[in-house]
């Protein structure tokens, strides 16, 4: 799951808004957020092949499909995402109710709602296997519902507590892992629930290796073409019941989600599916550039280190391939704070603490614009083995 995640003291401020200000003499560079600037080029490159003209007395209505679950799901995106994911073969959609949300933020909600409604004498557990993506503890709890409350790391959970959620993050934000459920090996429960937010399971960021096939999939444009301003997340739900209680979860919170940006996701994501695999085959190769780049900064500084990903066959492309995840895992070899370490050169990046990890990790957005990704690889090279013990940086 993605969404904007607010930094640390309120934001640091890094855009470029004189174009006269060369890039490289910015203070810090915001790598904290996991905004998908990488693809802007190449959309960019298709001119008006995107564009999508609505009138003035188009899309007034609350109303999409009122045959339809989700009633406020226009129909030219349901049929989108169905296309897409048959192209891709990621996940199972026949048979599938789609659920559709203001980004998967909400879909998140809404899906701890359905699962976790009318309730009990105390609310349910939500885990996930640490390190977990570091908003679900503040998204979990900031409802204050009595329904569920965030319980912490999967791995550590007392499965004898009795109802509980847990969230598997497929690849896994941050360390880009293939995850599975923890509990369920161990406790087939019926009061164990699933939710798997796969945001990542697309063809750029790691091999394809079956249709995932699960109660609730939880996906968002943002990371599967790079259009997080548009706001659109959708959600593959099994029972109808639980797709029921997610639609009406979103119907009480926005009454809907705009049409606009979901006939402007209909129109992006047709494209991709019309023309595959050139745009899962731009990500693909640039991902991997950039993991290449990053690789052998590493390796010359001999400060960091960065997990290994297995070759695996992808059967979206044909070929055996390693995972090129959206954000790096970074681990300071002399257990320093990680985050501490990349902020004294001008490095803004989240600490391993968030993730339910060690101050030794910190997870770096791979995802920016060009310019900002080559500044960073020139700052993080000028971390050097020998400086650190000594308390200095060569270009502080």
């Amino acid at each position: 799951m993605v969404g904007f995640e607010t930094t640390a003291a309120n934001c640091i401020i890094t855009v470029n808004n004189n174009p006269k200000t060369p890039l490289s003499s910015i203070s810090s560079i915001n790598l904290e957020q996991g905004d998908p600037m990488a693809f802007e080029a190449f959309w960019r490159k298709l001119g008006d092949k995107c564009t999508i003209v609505i009138s003035g007395s188009d899309l007034m209505s609350y109303l999409s499909d009122m045959g339809n679950v989700c009633w406020f799901l226009v129909p030219e995106l349901a049929e989108a995402i169905n296309n897409l994911h048959h192209v891709v073969d990621n996940a199972v959609s026949d048979g599938r109710h789609i659920v559709i949300g203001t980004g998967s933020t909400q879909l998140y909600q809404a899906a701890l709602y359905a699962l976790s409604s009318p309730g009990g004498p105390e609310p349910i557990s939500v885990v996930s296997a640490a390190p977990y993506y570091s908003q679900y503890p503040a998204e979990t709890d900031y409802l204050r519902s009595g329904l569920y409350k965030w319980d912490g790391d999967a791995n550590t959970f007392d499965k004898n507590n009795g109802a509980y959620i847990e969230v598997v993050n497929s690849p896994n934000n941050p360390d880009g892992t293939i995850r599975e459920a923890v509990l369920a090996k161990v406790n087939r429960s019926a009061e164990g629930k699933l939710i798997h937010d796969l945001a990542y399971y697309w063809p750029q960021y790691t091999p394809i290796t079956g249709a995932a096939d699960h109660d609730i999939m939880l996906f968002t444009l943002s990371k599967c073409t790079g259009h997080a301003g548009s706001r659109i997340g959708w959600a593959l739900v099994k029972d109808t019941e639980v797709a029921r209680k997610m639609t009406r979860f979103i119907e009480l919170g926005s009454i809907g989600v705009s049409k606009e940006s979901q006939l402007r996701a209909a129109k992006i994501l047709g494209i991709v599916s019309d023309d595959y695999p050139n745009f899962f085959e731009y990500g693909r190769q640039l991902m991997s550039e950039r993991w290449n780049m990053l690789r052998q900064v590493i390796r010359q500084s001999g400060v960091f280190g960065l997990p290994e990903y297995p070759l695996e066959y992808c059967n979206f492309t044909g070929k055996f391939t390693n995972s090129h995840p959206g954000f790096a895992w970074l681990e300071s070899k002399e257990d320093e704070d990680c985050e501490k370490l990349l902020r004294a050169e001008r490095i803004m990046a989240r600490g391993g603490r968030r993730f339910g990890a060690d101050a030794k990790y910190a997870r770096v957005s791979m995802l920016s614009r060009e310019e900002i990704f080559n500044i960073f690889l020139e700052r993080l090279s000028a971390i050097q083995g020998g400086s650190i013990s000594n308390g200095k940086h060569l270009g502080s």
